[in-house]
């Protein structure tokens, strides 16, 4: 099992090059960026954790920007989204900052993605809720095809371009992982449908069960379950519990970090140093 760190990088956090190098310190496997473009005033879609919607969902900094300071800080950490919100992205300028990171980081990108759940967020950019996830898949498969054809072209329902040129190339063939983030069932059906690995939210659904249920599913894909491997984010600071979640076949664990300082946020990964050194 490896483990990671999220973080929504602010200007008021530990900075993503100082978060970075902690990590990459401590024996840390990788770490994670989330965004949001904006935060709509008025606030109509509830937000999944309940409650009201953290502060810091409103002052995230872009993900490839905080990602390329934490590649510039390390050398061997792994740098994910945690998620990329495609539906809100042009689809071949996403490219190329994908395949930009996975160039200047020597090939330690990961895509994590996902179809949003704001649906006034993903309006002001011109994209329909009802339809945001196929138009994600369809972004997905036009990538792809950048990041893998000299000359490539993409037709589809709302992706549609005539053949391109597009460099550079992601450095990892055929392209980075892209671990695709949703509730069971419909994100553990994306991720098999075009992923390479599904990312859970742990403590939103029995993780038990969706494990169980997510293995039945790929065997009906064709797809080795081995080859879409299980990533959950906010992993809680417990032993039994990591212990649990490692033994049912979880590959890499992410705790969510509060968009805090290094003299509060260094305490927390010392501990989870200890913690990974028992498991």
């Amino acid at each position: 099992m490896q483990f990671g760190a999220s973080m929504f990088f602010t200007d008021y956090s530990m900075t993503a090059g100082a978060l970075a190098r902690a990590l990459e310190e401590r024996g840390f496997e990788s770490v994670w960026a989330p965004e949001h473009s904006h935060i709509p005033a008025s606030r109509k879609t509830p937000w999944g954790g309940g409650g009201d919607l953290p502060k810091r969902y409103y002052d995230v900094m872009d993900p490839f920007i905080s990602l390329t300071l934490a590649a510039a800080a390390t050398t061997t950490l792994l740098l994910g989204t945690g998620v990329c919100l495609l539906n809100q992205r042009d689809t071949i300028q996403t490219a190329k900052l994908v395949a930009s990171l996975d160039q200047v980081s020597g090939g330690r990108f990961l895509l994590g993605i996902g179809v949003g759940w704001n649906r006034e967020e993903m309006e002001n950019h011109g994209t329909a809720f009802e339809t945001r996830a196929k138009l994600v898949r369809e972004r997905v498969e036009a990538m792809k095809a950048i990041w893998t054809k000299s000359k490539a072209e993409y037709h589809g329902e709302f992706v549609d371009f005539d053949p391109i040129m597009a460099w550079p190339k992601p450095v990892q063939k055929p392209h980075p992982p892209i671990l695709v983030g949703g509730a069971f069932p419909q994100g553990a059906r994306r991720a098999l449908r075009y992923g390479n690995g599904w990312i859970p939210i742990a403590g939103r659904a029995p993780l038990e069960d969706s494990l169980a249920a997510f293995r039945g599913m790929a065997a009906e894909a064709g797809r080795d379950p081995a080859e879409v491997p299980i990533s959950t984010f906010g992993a809680p600071e417990d032993l039994d519990t990591i212990r649990r979640y490692r033994d049912l076949g979880v590959s890499r664990m992410v705790m969510t970090l509060e968009s805090e300082t290094a003299e509060t946020i260094l305490p927390v990964l010392d501990r989870w140093a200890a913690l990974i050194r028992q498991v």
